[in-house]
Formats: structure tokens, sequence, C-alpha cells
């Protein structure tokens, strides 16, 4: 039986994008001295590897759980760059790891699945693995827990399994701080050790999970937006990693401090100090030694109150040097700043409050009287407007009229035939706060709606199925007003828009593969091309020009028209009638769409982050019957991209100039867009060529047209 340890620190790297890490060096030695001191740890042996290269940072793990026996602990600790790729999978950084393009070389990391693998083939029942670094909770991901039979337990060594400590989630950086020695979640595993603070029940042993509990409480006093993560195997929690001296003065005084500290966010109160003084008196502390542990304990509260302070003085400089209301870019930075300082929104609100109020009174008072002139300015014009709006009126009236005549013409003669579908619809009807104010989440009111529609047999029990819509006139664009627009949403135009059928979905990979498999018209189609895999999902990573290929084939085997929408199709049936930035309401919730929840429109709340796309279908659709409209994928569309509404088309028409544009427009939003992306006005725009992971598409056929 013994008890072993490797310790690798990689504080010097040769790729400049990965940033020198100086403390990693001194986290190894620190857990070294902890580790070996036979009245801390009491390892047998503790070996140290620093800034080694890749293949003598191998060899080393590989042999660690090669050499150890069944009833020995084995420790592997890690300080350094943890590095995820695009699947998610974890790779311990060495001297010479690189990137290329900002992708991960692999071959110079060391991948947490060859660790796994070293750890399930060794005969070790006791292993332990700390690593102290970003993302390093995906380190867990796909490890097995092993059973190796039974053995005796030793009361020194405690459960039996695997147990693995991380400073971070899997989506999380570690912070490092200038105020300690060591890097933050290392500077509280050593204290945690060294003081014995980690001895919970007193028991005289240290536990892993005692230890990854006190680490993770002191990590939050000082970093709340870093969360260690534990995750242990079979009985892993209970490991002991080191002992603890029973009945020691120093070690219940220094549990008082920190309960009494816990209490009220670090600040003692006159009555509390007076308790500890007699607690020093009564356990026979020297005022030295008090003063020493209180220091300790309360240094994470300070650092956090340090870095409020710096917060605060960050902010009152940016009102004095930038111009308020503050632009996009300058509140992307202040959210950084806050993140990398690891601050809780509920911690600076007050700050921003004191100093952003009169800013704000000051910027409402302009606009206030800019209002003012401008109500001035309509009074003058209102007559004008008043009998323009009823021209405009009467002209609208005369137009619906006619188009109804049209749809009853066209449905005599379409020779398609149609079927009546319900489906649930939802509107945004207001935001509410949580209990005392914390907390807040979308009011929602969902009611039934029905549409035509009619469905296309693509073989193999594969079908398409196609919405009518109705035409009408619309107000394509957004004001001038609308929050978070863009200038290529102007100027906006009213756009007559003929009947036509769309997609209730975008198109599927089981529908892009029952098409793939017709022939060929122009270019080839892969069959499989998405990245997020379901049949009933959207397919993804399709250009332009393979969408079309999809229309033409389509087309070749039904005998009617199929193609991309216009862009004002799209639009058009995207609002479905409404007015409102998305065909919901004035804002947007992930119940109700697929997209990046971390950020918000409006006043509505944060939500969930899915990073990947949904099967289609899965949220309420909008007053027209169509499913993803936000969200989910980018939708091509047939136009090509130009920069503003200047001599666009009013008639519903692709705007198509022929003038080899290679940009096509994109409606819609994605699984990974911020929420102003998935307005019903938003435009976006790529490369007839482009086959990003958040592209795909829906099909239109027109009304009364046959090939």
């Amino acid at each position: 039986m013994a008890k072993v340890a490797l310790l690798i620190g990689i504080s010097e790297y040769q790729e400049p994008t990965l940033a020198p890490l100086p403390k990693a060096v001194e986290d190894v030695e620190a857990m070294r001295r902890v580790l070996k001191n036979p009245e801390m740890g009491g390892f047998d042996d503790v070996k140290t590897l620093t800034n080694a290269p890749r293949q003598e940072m191998a060899e080393a793990i590989e042999e660690l759980y090669a050499k150890c026996q069944k009833d020995d602990l084995v420790l592997l600790y890690f300080s350094g760059h943890g590095v995820t790729v695009d699947n998610g999978e974890f790779y311990f950084s060495t001297r010479i790891t690189r990137k290329d393009a900002g992708k991960l070389r692999t071959a110079s990391a060391i991948a947490a699945k060859d660790v796994h693998g070293w750890m399930n083939s060794s005969k070790s029942k006791r292993r332990v693995v700390i690593l102290d670094c970003c993302f390093s909770g995906a380190f867990a991901k796909g490890l097995i827990a092993k059973n190796i039979g039974t053995i005796d337990l030793q009361q020194q060594l405690g459960g039996e399994g695997t147990a693995i400590l991380t400073a971070s989630t899997s989506t999380q950086y570690a912070f490092a701080s200038d105020e300690l020695d060591l890097s933050i979640y290392t500077q509280y595993l050593v204290e945690g050790i060294e003081k014995g603070a980690a001895d919970k029940d007193g028991d005289g042993f240290i536990a892993v999970d005692e230890l990854h509990d006190y680490a993770k409480t002191k990590v939050q006093e000082a970093s709340p937006a870093m969360t260690p993560e534990f995750y242990p195997f079979k009985d892993g929690y209970r490991i002991f990693l080191a002992k603890s001296p029973k009945d020691d003065p120093k070690l219940k005084y220094r549990k008082e401090v920190e309960q009494r500290a816990k209490l009220n966010q670090g600040k003692l109160s006159v009555f509390a100090l007076e308790l500890l003084e007699s607690k020093r008196l009564e356990w026979q502390l020297s005022d030295n030694e008090a003063r020493a542990i209180l220091e300790e304990v309360l240094q994470p509260y300070r650092e956090y109150e340090r870095k409020r302070e710096r917060y605060e003085q960050a902010l009152i400089r940016a009102v004095n040097e930038e111009r308020y209301p503050f632009n996009e870019l300058i509140q992307k930075d202040l959210h950084d700043y806050q993140q990398y300082l690891g601050l809780r929104d509920e911690d600076i609100q007050a700050i921003k409050q004191l100093i952003l109020a009169p800013k704000e009174a000051e910027y409402q008072r302009q606009q206030e009287e800019i209002e003012r002139l401008l109500q001035e300015q309509q009074r003058a014009e209102y007559q004008r407007q008043e009998t323009e709006r009823l021209r405009q009126e009467e002209q609208r009236r005369r137009d619906a009229e006619r188009l109804r005549q049209e749809q009853q013409n066209t449905k005599s003669t379409q020779g398609i035939q149609t079927r009546t579908f319900e489906f649930k619809t939802a509107t945004i009807t207001g935001v509410k706060s949580g209990f005392l104010g914390i907390g807040k989440s979308c009011e929602i009111s969902r009611r039934r709606g029905s549409a035509e529609f009619f469905t296309e047999d693509l073989g193999n029990g594969v079908v398409l199925e196609m919405v009518s819509i109705p035409g009408g006139t619309f107000l394509m664009g957004s004001p001038e007003s609308g929050k978070e627009r863009r200038d290529s949403e102007s100027p906006q135009h009213n756009v007559n828009v003929q009947p036509f059928f769309m997609g209730k979905f975008p198109v599927t990979q089981g529908q892009w593969q029952a098409v793939a498999a017709l022939d060929k018209v122009n270019i080839d189609l892969d069959s499989d091309p998405s990245r997020f895999k379901g049949t009933n999902r959207p397919v993804e990573r399709v250009s332009w020009d393979h969408a079309v290929e999809f229309c033409a084939r389509l087309s070749k085997k039904t005998g009617k028209i199929y193609r991309l929408p216009s862009e004002a199709e799209w639009e058009y049936a995207c609002r479905a009638g409404t007015t409102t930035p998305f065909y919901f309401g004035e804002t947007i919730t992930t119940e109700l769409a697929n997209y990046n929840g971390n950020y918000t429109y409006g006043s509505a709340p944060k939500g969930k982050y899915r990073e990947q796309t949904t099967d289609v279908g899965e949220f309420p659709a909008n007053p027209f019957g169509l499913f993803d409209m936000c969200g989910n994928v980018w939708e091509w569309c047939e136009d090509e991209w130009h920069g503003n509404y200047n001599n666009a088309p009013i008639d519903g028409s692709a705007w198509v100039n022929e003038n080899n544009n290679q940009s096509r427009l994109l409606r819609g939003g994605s699984w990974d867009s911020y929420p102003r992306y998935c307005r019903s006005a938003n435009r976006g725009g790529d490369g007839r060529d482009g086959r990003g992971n958040l592209v795909g598409f829906r099909v239109v056929v027109v009304r009364g047209r046959a090939s």
C-alpha cells in the first residue's frame, strides 16, 4: 500500500495565443510541499514535472498508472492551459501545444481519452485527478468507472473508486488573482490541507469531497463566476488525501471565523469580533496567530470587494469618456469585463444605479425635448398625413378585394388539393419579476390556429408539408426607432405579395436525403452534409447553390415549380400579419425559439443556450402555421444581397440584378444567434457557396403554376 502522486505544471508556451502561466510552477511546488509532508499528505512518492515536452509528459502519466498496485492511492495533478475542441473533448496543453487558424493541433497536446485509457488499465482502486485549468470539467466526459474486485480497505486511505476535482466547468475559464501567490483553486486546496481547514467533520482525515467543498467555497467568495466541480465515481468521494490535527486550537478558531464571515459576506460585526477575541483567549492563541488566521479567511472576501471597486472605477471612467447611452460594442466590453472579474449581476446593480442614474436622467430629459420638437412638427403635418392614411386604407381595401378575387380564381385552377391542420401559437404578453424582485420570466398567452396545406410524397414514407400563405400587403423593414435594428432594414416600404405555399418547416435531413437521391439536374449533392445529426432536424451546411439544386430536383419529380422564397415573401410569411419585432411579440424567450439564450432582447430574462439545432416543430408556430421561423437555422432566400431597400421591388419578387453578385440573403437567425438576429426584419448575408452549420433553407411553391 502506497500513496503516489504526479504533479505537472506548464507555465511556458511556444504558441503565442497561449499566455504564460507563471503560477503553474509555483502551484506544483506548493502541492508537493503539503502532499509530501508526513503530518499532512504523507505521500510516499511525489514526482514533479514542469514545462515538459509532450512525449515526456505523456510517458510520465502512463508510467504513473502502469506501476501502481491495487491498494495504492494514485493522484494526478495538472496546472496549465486546458483546451477543448469543437466536439467538447478535453486536452492537456504541453509547452509545444500549437493552434493553426485557431484550431488545436491535437498531436501537440494530450487527449483526455488517452489519460482515461491509462487510468482504466491501472490496478489502482483509488485514483484522484485534480485539474486547475480552463474547461477542466470536460475531462470527466467519457470516463468509465471500473470494478477491480474486492480489497481490504485501509483506514488511512478511505473509500475506493475515482474522484475528479476541477477548477471550472466544461465551458468556463479558470481565473487567476494578482493578490494570491498561487492559482485561485490551488491556493485553497493547499490552504485546506496545510491549515487542516478542509476537515469538515473533524475526524482527523481530509477526504477529497471535503477538500473540494472547502476550495469551492473559498473560490466563490473571491470569484463567484468560477464554478469548481467534483465528479466522484463509485465511492471516490470518501478517499482520504491528508490528515488534519484533532482539537487544534488554530483549526477551531479558523472554523469559527469562517462560519461568522460567511454569514455576512466577510463583514464581522463588533459583537462577532468580541466573541472571536473571547475564543482566542479561551483557546490560548496569540494575538499574531489569530490576526493571521483572520487575514487568511477574510482575504477572498476582500479580493471580491477589490474587484467591485475596479469595476466601479472603470464604469466612472466610461461615463466620463464615452458617449451615453453606451453603444453595443461598449456594452459588450462592459459585460465581458464583468465576466472577467467574476462579478455577479446582483452585486453590481447598486453600482450601476448610482453611477448611471444621473446620466440616464439627463438622457431622458434630452429625449423628452427632442420628442416635444417632433410633436410640434407632427402637428403641422397631421392633416396631410391623415388624408394620405385614408387614401392608403382605401387603396389597401381595393387591393385586398382584388387579391381575394385572384385567390378564388387561383383556387379553382391550381389543381392542388389542400387539407386543414390545427396548430398552437404563442404571444408574449409581458415580463414579470420573481419573489422580492429576484428572477424574471415571460408571461405567455397560447391559442390555437388553423391553416390549409398539402403534402408532397418524397418516397419511403418521407413527406414535405406545404402551408398555404394568403396574399396581401405589408410594411417591410423596421422603423428607425426599432430596438437593435440595423440600417440595412431601411427604408420601410409597402410590398404587395401574391399567394403562395411555403414549407411548414425548414427542410429536414430526412427530406434532404430523399431528394438528394433523385437524378442530378446541375450539380452533385452530398446526402448527409449536416453536423448535428437527426432525421427531423433541419439540414445544415448546405450552400445556396445546393438549395437551388434541391429545388430543381424536386420540381422535376413533382411537376410543380419549387424554389427558394424571395426575401419579401420570407418576411411577409414570418410576420404573418404582426408588426412587432418578433411574430410572438415585443421580445423573445427560449421557451418559444432555439437561439443563444445567454443574451437577451428588451426586458426578457436570459434562457437556455442549447448549442445545437433541435428537431423542427418543437416550438409554437406563427399565426400562418409556419414553425421555426425564428432561430434553429438561418434560411437562404433567392435574392442577391443589397445594403438597403433603396429601389427594392414592391411586388414581392426576388431582387436579382444578374450582375454575378456572389452574396445571397439569409433570414431568421440560428441556434447560435443573439436574439436581435432572430427579429422578423433582420437581414443577413453570405457567399452563395457558404456552408456553415448555422444555415439551412425552406422552399415555396407558386400557386397555380406547373412546369
